[in-house]
């Protein structure tokens, strides 16, 4: 009896320091009470630490642990109003943020003004076709990388920095739960937090491809995102000191020939000059085989004139590192002084295979490999652990949608950019480039709006106009769709390409700081070239 006795004086005791610690902590940090509206981590716990007794610990009259309130019951997101619509969307690119600014923009009944919620892994949303820029150094990173908050600062959309782990979609017409149910399902990230929505907006990206190809995912950078444009331009710089004053030339590899491929090569090829040597490796037998030809023969030409090794025709079967050679058993093609004249520098190894019969096969050294590509988006990876995955997905892991835009089976989730398997009327899959983004953005606010009033959807249609490249300072290609076999090149298409992004930028305040970024820049540099005009003219004189 007194051994039940001191266990249950234990267990009281420990309820009552429980309690005592939730009511300081609650006193203290009154803005994590439980009934907090706060629009964030409204329901995080007013107790950070939770006693857990056991049977054997209370016998002997102590703790058995202490666990992590957060590890035990995952946090609610609360959203302002109980009423009015809730839209959580996934994924801050085109995409997705420009969804929550349409939506925005839309004219909405008092009682249907939507709360949106947008869900990044990172800070900042990146304008990525000029990413390219940041290694010319023509654009400084605030211009084309703007923080979430900044660009929402006027707007009523919160914005959540986390990871999506899994989706709990209850819309399916499958299930057997009401088609007018007002709740959509739930979004649970990585944080913990849980998001309940009435609508979801899937515009996740796509992520790169690397463990196709052996020693790819060890030594080759891909390029698109802001950390992968950062690392590369470290590396660059790392490169460039190490080398300076030195006979040493620079050696990149790029692998892939479509646009992103041969803007990298020509941005790289121009930023080294005669301190380096770019070689592009591409299976297809020509460069961006899905260009207008108008675009590709600017490529050509620049590539060219730029002395970019072009090595068409072939895939890559490898990618080692020297070290891990051997001096005494080195590939054919490769001797035992050309692995001693890396002098320090870590270098790489790729074998290339050809694509076609009669070719050889080929080795090249790079001191910088990059990968441009293959991409995967990553919406089979949030799979529930206790339900099967509901979302109709293509063997790439897109969402399969109708013309409207929402995925087959679920009328309360929209797909667009690369999580979106949408076919034109040849039924070939719309690319995944920012022109077909932004488009759809525009047509999710719009059939967003339309769904929540009750009105038809419309069936969204590409309107392509036309393509852009950069092939680094000014230097661009662009053919317009509406004028059939122009090509705007050189400085003409570089400034061209730079206004029409200018355009395209999130907001008027963020177009109109980037503007005149953009336009004292240009003003320093024409006095700088005037004032280098004179000298020379002078000194000939």
């Amino acid at each position: 009896m007194s051994r039940i006795a001191l266990t249950a004086s234990a267990t009281s005791t420990l309820v009552a320091l429980n309690r005592a610690a939730t009511r300081q902590w609650t006193n203290r940090f009154p803005r994590f009470r439980a009934t907090t509206t706060s629009k964030i981590f409204a329901n995080s716990p007013p107790n950070p630490f939770r006693l857990r007794c056991s049977s054997s610990a209370a016998n002997a009259g102590g703790v058995a642990d202490t666990v992590s309130e957060s590890e035990q019951s995952p946090a609610n997101f609360v959203w302002s109003d109980s009423k009015r619509p809730r839209v959580c969307i996934l994924g801050g690119g085109f995409g997705g943020l420009y969804t929550a600014l349409r939506l925005e923009s839309l004219e909405w009944p008092d009682d249907k003004t939507p709360q949106i919620v947008l869900v990044d892994q990172s800070e900042r949303f990146v304008f990525k076709p000029l990413l390219y820029e940041l290694l010319s150094g023509e654009v400084d990173e605030w211009e084309i990388a703007p923080r979430f908050t900044d660009l929402l600062v006027n707007t009523s959309v919160v914005f959540l920095k986390d990871r999506v782990k899994c989706l709990h979609p209850s819309d399916n017409w499958r299930t057997n739960e009401s088609k007018a149910s007002s709740c959509g399902g739930t979004v649970h990230l990585e944080s913990g937090l849980l998001i309940e929505y009435d609508w979801l907006v899937l515009s996740l990206g796509a992520e790169t491809k690397l463990d196709v190809v052996p020693g790819a995912a060890e030594y080759a950078f891909p390029f698109s995102t802001l950390e992968d444009a950062r690392k590369v331009n470290n590396k660059l710089t790392t490169l460039e000191r190490k080398t300076f004053g030195k006979d040493f030339q620079i050696s990149v590899a790029v692998v892939g020939c479509g646009y992103s491929g041969v803007e990298l090569a020509a941005t790289i090829a121009e930023r080294l000059q005669n301190k380096g040597i770019v070689s592009a490796i591409n299976v297809d037998t020509i460069i961006c085989p899905n260009a207008p030809p108008g675009n590709r023969e600017a490529a050509l030409k620049v590539l060219s004139s730029r002395s970019v090794e072009l090595l068409l025709g072939y895939f890559v079967r490898c990618i080692r590192r020297v070290s891990e050679l051997g001096s005494k058993d080195p590939p054919t093609g490769l001797d035992e002084s050309s692995i001693e004249a890396a002098n320090g520098f870590e270098r790489y190894i790729l074998e290339l295979q050809p694509a076609e019969r009669g070719m050889e096969s080929k080795i090249i050294e790079a001191d910088l490999v990059l990968w441009t590509v293959g991409s995967k988006p990553p919406l089979d990876q949030l799979e529930p652990s206790d339900a099967p995955y509901v979302l109709p997905l293509n063997a790439r892991g897109q969402a399969e949608t109708d013309e409207t835009l929402r995925v087959k089976g679920h009328p309360r989730i929209f797909a667009l950019g690369d999580s979106s398997a949408l076919r034109d009327s040849k039924g070939r899959i719309l690319p995944a480039t920012a022109q077909v983004a932004f488009q759809q953005a525009d047509f999710t606010g719009w059939n967003l709006w339309a769904a929540i009033n009750g009105r038809p959807l419309l069936p969204f249609r590409f309107q392509n106009l036309g393509e852009m490249m950069t092939l680094g300072r000014n230097d661009a290609a662009i053919s317009p769709s509406f004028v059939e076999g122009l090509t705007l090149e050189g400085p003409v298409g570089h400034t061209a390409r730079k206004i029409a992004y200018l355009m395209r930028l999130p907001t008027d305040q963020h177009r109109l700081k980037v503007g005149i970024s953009w336009l004292t820049k240009s003003a320093i540099d024409s006095v700088s070239l005037l004032q280098s005009t004179l000298t020379k003219v002078l000194s000939s004189s």
